[in-house]
């Protein structure tokens, strides 16, 4: 008999009772018999084609199925016979192995017994191996559409949910939902993917979202080749994703509570979503900013606040700062040795093998402790009177905080000290600080018989010309006192502006906004630490004008060259402005950048947002070349612009890919022998290419 006669005899049989092995003899067996055998009497067939074992997913699969429905279709199996051909009272499973595995998962699990009955069909006279094969390889899977079809079929007519469909088959609950997602696809885009005019990556991008209009509208958009991932941008173009700084912010349970709708992509391992409603949500991050800013001025005390999602660069605020408080001598020691027993109890926990609620106690005694002395710095009542605070919404999606600032009409002029409050030409020398009442017509000197009358404003000039050149000597001959003053004179500008006109020193430090320039760039890395420098020195330097010269004194020289690099490194532009084209120092900023090593793979990457959207075709083009190579670079070539941004961004990433306008020219020396050197470049490496290119200077975005 063939094979296909064994599964009509199987047939026939079934509408009979199967035979129970423990009354009929092994020679009363015939070929196509349904029998019933016991689990543990099932052995796996040494002449099954199948050699590669079932994976586990197949086996839980057979097993859930099995478990609901039963054994659908019994397994074949030929008698297992000795050398000298008589019967082992066991069974080969030719075809069934996967069910069988399935069976004893069950009675592994304790869900049947060891013994468990199972009909299957005797084959005694086809070969085994070759129905093996047979059945391994003349049939067709279902087509995927099939499968997601059906299942929805069961979650409408029969109320399945997800996990008793998945229980049902093996499968977990997420794919189950995977699947009812795609048979929500619109019927057309259905049926196009049936007849091959979609593949299963588009379609998962289609059904980020049930809308079919929306998966209409985009269909008439894509070409035949468009990868998934830009299916799913053109699908999600209008919304918000959930790593957007707003809705992180928000958060999404509030947003949903408030009756917005989020979009889940179930085809993505990072769960991506977007959030539905723009409006909605930018109400949430206004009203939740707007409360953030009227508890911190109840709480702390400002004059004013107010909240806004971006920083009001077009105003203008003077600010003022957290000073250090002052305490008694009683209370500083109190909070040394608090501080001190804790660092203490930390590194013991942190060594202990087994916890202490001793130590965690006292670790929370101690906090609450410190605690009650307040902040080791604040603000002044008098400060806290005329300034406010501005809470904006950062580039993480969490809250900023910006103290301090003070409005125009809110800015107190301190009155100057004698020598410093004199007019241009007070004569600040030996005169006895005498005013110039008047500029006098004439050069020549008063007569003796005057009196003490005030001297000639050219006199004035002429005598502290002198004392200039007094100065400027002296102060050559003295590099830490002049290291003071250069120090003392940019500090002014740094941290306390509008007091920059009482240095004597003529240095003026031209700040650039940079935030307006590149929204984002103060919470780059390298902006984040610019500002927490900052916020370190202002913590360390006088809240009055007149006390930084004092304080500059007593600072060590380390230190003098530490607040020096910060302010002067704050004046410092490589900007490329077409409107400021200060070719000689671009040149420069090129030096600059090479003395100091400028690695900017540590503060910049290249995004879609950040560089390939904002560039031609050509220019994402050359960065692929560059960092993963030319074939890639050939397979994206065809892409529409926006999808090859995308595509761009995830060639280069973790490359350290920079364009030539951030990269670094490595630095070249004459060894020994007078050859050139270049650092940082291997043997036959040429220098990276630095930002000089016009074309990538001011080409249009």
């Amino acid at each position: 008999m063939t094979a296909q006669s064994i599964e009509t005899t199987a047939t026939v049989a079934a509408s009979a009772a199967p035979l129970d092995m423990s009354r009929v003899a092994d020679n009363e067996l015939v070929h196509g018999a349904e029998i019933i055998v016991p689990l543990n009497k099932l052995k796996a067939s040494p002449k099954n084609a199948r050699k590669t074992p079932h994976a586990t997913a197949t086996i839980e699969a057979f097993a859930a199925s099995i478990k609901a429905k039963g054994v659908l279709q019994p397994p074949v199996v030929e008698i297992e016979r000795k050398e000298d051909g008589t019967a082992t009272g066991n069974y080969l499973v030719t075809i069934g192995e996967g069910r069988r595995q399935g069976l004893r998962l069950l009675a592994k699990r304790k869900q049947i017994k060891k013994t468990h009955p199972v009909r299957v069909i005797l084959d005694t006279e086809n070969d085994a191996h070759e129905i093996s094969l047979d059945e391994n390889m003349t049939r067709e899977a279902m087509h995927p559409a099939d499968q997601f079809e059906a299942f929805q079929r069961l979650a409408v007519e029969k109320g399945y949910g997800p996990e008793e469909i998945g229980a049902r088959f093996g499968v977990s609950a997420h794919v189950v939902r995977q699947r009812l997602r795609l048979a929500s696809v619109a019927p057309e885009l259905i049926e196009t993917y049936r007849a091959g005019g979609l593949t299963m990556d588009q379609l998962m991008g289609f059904a980020v979202s049930e809308d079919h209009d929306r998966q209409r509208q985009v269909f008439d958009r894509i070409a035949q080749n468009t990868p998934g991932y830009a299916v799913r941008r053109y699908m999600t173009e209008a919304k918000v994703e959930l790593d957007e700084r707003r809705a992180r912010f928000v958060g999404v349970e509030a947003y949903e509570a408030a009756g917005g709708v989020v979009l889940r992509d179930l085809f993505t391992e990072d769960g991506a979503g977007w959030l539905d409603d723009i409006g909605l949500l930018d109400r949430l991050v206004q009203d939740k900013l707007d409360g953030l800013a009227e508890e911190a001025r109840e709480r702390e005390g400002w004059k004013w606040a107010s909240a806004h999602f971006d920083f009001p660069y077009g105003e203008t605020y003077s600010r003022v700062y957290a000073r250090a408080v002052e305490r008694s001598e009683e209370a500083a020691n109190a909070i040394i040795a608090l501080s001190e027993e804790y660092d203490q109890l930390v590194v013991e926990i942190e060594d202990a093998e087994e916890p202490s609620p001793e130590r965690d106690a006292r670790l929370e005694e101690i906090d609450a402790a410190l605690q009650a002395y307040g902040p080791d710095f604040a603000f002044t009542a008098d400060d806290l009177a005329r300034s406010g605070v501005i809470v904006t919404l950062g580039y993480d999606g969490l809250a900023r905080f910006e103290r301090g600032l003070v409005r125009p009409e809110d800015v107190v002029v301190e009155p100057q000290d004698e020598t410093s409050g004199e007019e241009p030409g007070a004569d600040s020398g030996a005169g006895g600080g005498e005013a110039v009442r008047g500029e006098e017509t004439g050069g020549d000197e008063p007569e003796a018989d005057e009196g003490l009358a005030p001297l000639s404003e050219r006199l004035v000039i002429d005598l502290t010309a002198h004392r200039t050149a007094g100065l400027r000597d002296a102060l050559a001959h003295d590099a830490t006192l002049t290291l003071t003053v250069v120090v003392h004179a940019m500090a002014l500008q740094t941290f306390y502006p509008g007091y920059d006109q009482t240095s004597p020193m003529s240095l003026r430090l031209g700040f650039l906004g940079l935030e307006r320039l590149a929204p984002g760039v103060s919470e780059s890395p390298a902006g984040l630490r610019i500002n927490e420098r900052g916020e370190q020195w202002r913590a360390r330097l006088p809240a009055k004008v007149q006390e930084l010269w004092s304080a500059l004194l007593d600072l060590p020289g380390s230190d003098l060259l530490d607040l020096m690099a910060h302010c002067a490194s704050l004046a410092v532009s490589a900007v490329r402005d077409p409107h400021d084209r200060r070719v000689g120092a671009w040149a420069q900023a090129e030096v600059l950048a090479t003395a100091v090593s400028l690695d900017m793979t540590t503060t910049w990457i290249a995004t879609t947002a950040s560089y390939f959207s904002r560039v031609a075709k050509a220019r994402m083009l050359e960065a692929v070349e560059e960092a993963v190579g030319k074939p890639d670079a050939e397979r994206i070539a065809g892409f529409k612009k926006a999808d090859m941004g995308d595509a761009a961004e995830l060639l280069v990433a973790g490359k350290g890919w920079l364009p030539p306008l951030l990269r670094t020219k490595p630095a070249v020396t004459l060894d020994a022998s007078g050859d050139v050197e270049i650092e940082g470049a291997g043997e036959g490496e040429a220098p990276a290419p630095t930002g000089n290119d016009e074309a990538y200077s001011f080409a249009a975005e």
